[in-house]
């Protein structure tokens, strides 16, 4: 089925395909031979999922787009500081190709102007062995995903026919914006703009720098976190040359052209756009990619001033615990105690980037709960894809103040993010592998509070206390003990195992059993946990197909055997202990079907 995204810039690509207004840049002679019919659109979101249409694989240099990227290599080579003693942030109002200094320091205005771009060369290092455009390469590589390499003739006619460039560059040596002599810093910024890329990489690069600098498909980082602001912030007021201004207001997102027909354009905290249509406009910017740029900003509602594009609060889902319980089974008072009780454990499920804006409903909702009489508190990390340091610190705040008012706030699926969750003084206890784990905790945590016991049996059960014999006479007793046998398991050995004939039923008498079912190559999922005086294996015994999980001791563990032809053959010998388990056995598997039909209920109404 065709994504609606899809078909939207299927309709877009279509609407400006037959404009074939502006014209190729021809300055540079290979510029000459792009073909102006090319075409194409690209959004890449900033967990990695890629939308496109036209012409987004074809290869075309990547031309002054590099220049914001480069500028985020100097400021980690130099420091911001350095940068700014040597390159300025302001508009210039002028086109791409002024010579616009500074008066009285010769700095350039920006670095998305060949000046400025040019002293950004000048800054990047020299170092580890490799020069400075082998180090440009490899960064530009890295916010692609992938290695790119360099137009060798569109580099040759860069070189030939830059004498612009190269009076910039000596004035820049004059002003000692560059410490040398500039050639080799020229060479370097005509082999930059020469760097071959397609508009899917413009829009994955984008989405690196929506992502905080880390690039969503290969999920290494690329550009330093602490200078992803930097680069946003002078593609935003310098990225479209003396059309900036203009473009920051009809469209609203950070952005850098190209003279050879590439657009790269932002939304940070969300996606990356790419457009590549080689017809330029009078400022040197793609014809197309502009028209399209702007369509998308106000048809998707994406101009990052716009209050439809405000993150939403990370609350993807939530639950209560008498509606969504780990999976293991409990007695049966301790699951009428949960569900009585249930409220006083709340589980909200968060989504997307953790900033003040998305994570301050999480704080209001989790303060609300708690005057309501909320006792836990788990919040799902597993949807979550960064948080930043102010998020990270209203979480530890918050979960200070719960504490103190008798709330305990854990969390579950941390993923990447448990090693900053640990360093902002969240307690390991406090964090859990997986929801499961932490609603067992909190479960019984809340049994205990609520009945002042615990729900686990210590030692070896006797018959007496277990669920399946609850209707049992004396006499059936006397039987079950004379003619069933037991038997004992060691920690991780397997009681039952997926695929086997259904053969008989157990009953735990002492100890802990995982049940886990095959979710993949040597991956086992726990569906299931059982203590003493549950039954294992009942489905299969009673329908007589082979088992379909795996049940493992996770402890010492002491079971009673019923052989299915000894349960069979009640039918004959004692009819009436064989209805008596029956009905026991019916109103267990009733019990848990109850219970997963609230749990469905409660996803719908999510």
């Amino acid at each position: 089925m065709l994504s609606p995204i899809q078909e939207y810039l299927r309709t877009l690509h279509a609407r400006y395909a037959p404009v074939m207004d502006g014209h190729v840049a021809d300055y540079i002679p290979e510029l000459s031979k792009a073909n102006p019919s090319h075409f194409g659109i690209c959004i890449a979101t900033r967990d990695g999922h890629v939308y496109e249409v036209g012409d987004t694989r074809l290869s075309f240099t990547i031309q002054s787009v590099s220049k914001a990227l480069a500028y985020g290599l100097a400021l980690e080579d130099r420091g911001e500081e350095h940068v700014l003693s040597r390159i300025g942030v302001e508009p210039s109002g002028e086109a791409f190709n002024a010579i616009s200094l500074k008066e009285g320091s010769g700095a350039p205005f920006n670095p998305m102007i060949n000046a400025g771009a040019i002293a950004t060369c000048g800054q990047v290092l020299i170092k580890d062995g490799q020069s400075r455009i082998d180090r440009i390469l490899k960064y530009l590589s890295g916010c692609a995903g992938r290695p790119l390499d360099i137009d060798e003739s569109i580099y040759r006619s860069e070189s030939e026919t830059g004498h612009r460039n190269r009076a910039i560059g000596w004035l820049l040596r004059n002003f000692g914006i560059i410490d040398e002599d500039p050639h080799d810093t020229l060479e370097t910024y005509f082999q930059q703009c020469s760097i071959r890329v397609n508009c899917r990489d413009l829009a994955l690069m984008g989405a690196t720098l929506a992502n905080q600098g880390v690039n969503p498909v290969t999920q290494k980082r690329a550009i330093a976190a602490e200078y992803v602001d930097n680069v946003l912030g002078v593609m935003a007021t310098c990225g479209m040359y003396d059309w900036s201004g203009e473009w920051i207001y009809r469209v609203g997102l950070p952005a850098k052209s190209g003279v050879g027909g590439g657009i790269l354009a932002v939304l940070p905290g969300q996606l990356g756009i790419g457009v590549y249509s080689p017809p330029l406009d009078s400022q040197g910017n793609s014809l197309r990619g502009i028209r399209v740029c702007t369509d998308l900003s106000r048809e998707l509602a994406l101009h990052m001033l716009n209050p439809a594009a405000t993150p939403n609060s990370a609350i993807r889902q939530s639950f209560h615990g008498g509606e969504v319980v780990a999976r293991r089974r409990l007695p049966a008072s301790s699951r009428e105690t949960l569900s009585r009780h249930g409220a006083r454990i709340q589980i909200m499920a968060l989504q997307g980037a953790l900033i003040f804006a998305t994570f301050e409903p999480v704080l209001r909702r989790s303060m609300q709960l708690a005057d309501a009489g909320c006792l836990h508190i788990i919040l799902d990390l597993r949807a979550v894809v960064s948080a930043d340091t102010v998020s990270l610190g209203l979480l530890k705040e918050l979960r200070g103040r719960l504490f103190q008012q008798g709330v305990r706030l854990v969390l579950c699926h941390p993923g990447k993010l448990n090693a900053a969750l640990v360093e902002t003084g969240i307690p390991t206890g406090s964090i859990f592998a997986t929801e499961d784990a932490a609603l067992e905790s909190c479960e019984d945590a809340l049994l205990m509070e609520v009945t002042g016991v615990t729900w686990r049996p210590s030692g070896t059960l006797p018959l007496e206390e277990c669920a399946l014999f609850r209707s049992c006479t004396a006499e059936d007793f006397v039987l079950l003990r004379q003619q069933l046998s037991k038997r004992t398991y060691e920690k991780d050995q397997v009681l039952i195992r997926t695929g086997e004939s259904a053969d008989e039923m157990l009953v735990v008498l002492e100890g802990t059993v995982e049940v886990q079912i095959h979710a993949g190559d040597r991956v086992r999922q726990r569906v299931d946990v059982l203590t003493a005086g549950m039954t294992v294996g009942e489905m299969a015994f009673l329908d007589g197909s082979t088992r379909s999980a795996d049940v493992v001791a996770m402890d010492f563990v002491r079971c009673l055997v019923i052989p299915r032809d000894w349960f069979l053959a009640l039918t004959e010998t004692r009819p009436s202990l064989k209805i008596s388990l029956l009905q026991e056995l019916t109103r267990e598997i009733s019990a848990r079907l109850r219970q997963a039909n609230v749990e469905v209920g409660a996803l719908q109404r999510s």
